[in-house]
């Protein structure tokens, strides 16, 4: 049985179809590197993954095999099948140009955002103000005094996550391009993507 692969170089992004019931991989090929995913209901795109929602149905924070991600309307759309390193982030919206600015004093920088709306394009999706993805390998951390502090990630090379879609999905990925900051490991590596 044929299988479709894809390798996301470094700082780029990708789209892809995931049917219903099929299974994506996604892998952290040198380790460290965070991966930022968008789902989109293929039947009604304007019905999307929500990190707050499924946070909110989860009543958690950090998932495990077994638990959901779901819609802005409360949809199932992927479960998490197998997870290698255990530890993801749902707070933190996808980087884009004016954070680059504002933090690091950098202009037209590459960024999530971007790679997400590309991704997407394909499927005649709009761009939207901003993007709150699932964020693979990133280690982020609120303390007790209510502060967030981003750790290095805890992935190492080969580290994946097992995702299955529970409905027809059109999906986007970002390796992200941030190599300034310790959520990459301040250096952007390739992802690799796997329809199982």
């Amino acid at each position: 049985m044929s299988t479709q692969k894809w390798r996301i170089p470094a700082t780029e992004g990708l789209g892809f179809r995931l049917g219903k019931g099929q299974t994506v991989r996604i892998t952290d090929v040198e380790g460290e590197q965070v991966a930022d995913i968008v789902a989109y209901r293929a039947d009604n795109p304007t019905e999307k993954f929500d990190p707050t929602v499924t946070m909110d149905a989860l009543r958690k924070m950090k998932v495990t095999p077994g638990d959901i991600l779901y819609s802005t309307r409360y949809t199932p759309l992927l479960t998490i099948v197998a997870d290698t390193v255990g530890q993801h982030d749902f707070i933190n919206s996808a980087c884009r140009p004016e954070m680059y600015e504002f933090t690091y004093r950098k202009k037209d920088h590459a960024c999530c955002y971007h790679n997400l709306n590309k991704a997407i394009a394909q499927f005649g999706i709009e761009p939207p103000e901003q993007h709150y993805p699932f964020n693979l390998f990133m280690h982020t951390v609120i303390q007790p005094d209510g502060s967030i502090r981003v750790k290095r990630p805890l992935s190492k090379a080969g580290d994946y996550v097992d995702l299955r879609a529970e409905t027809d999905l059109l999906v986007a990925m970002s390796a992200c391009p941030a190599s300034e900051s310790i959520c990459n490991g301040y250096v952007c590596t390739p992802i690799d993507v796997q329809i199982l």
